[in-house]
């Protein structure tokens, strides 16, 4: 697949999505809460859940345009 702008940015939603899903996995074992984008985010709840939507659709995109990733 060309790398188009679009997609890089989906590529970067990805990637910051499972990272704070990491960390919000790792911090439960710890007490904490290391949910980067609510601790960043958090007072502005509309920016937070926007932030959300557009990491889920990020994955989305990914997932149905990764040409490496489907079966012939």
């Amino acid at each position: 697949m060309k790398h188009t702008p679009l997609h890089s940015a989906a590529w970067i939603l990805v990637l910051v999505g499972a990272l704070n899903w990491g960390l919000v996995g790792l911090g439960s074992f710890f007490g904490g809460n290391w949910n980067v984008v609510n601790l960043i985010f958090g007072s502005v709840p509309v920016l937070e859940s926007i932030i959300y939507l557009l990491v889920g659709i990020a994955g989305v995109l990914m997932l149905t345009s990764c040409g490496s990733c489907k079966t012939k």
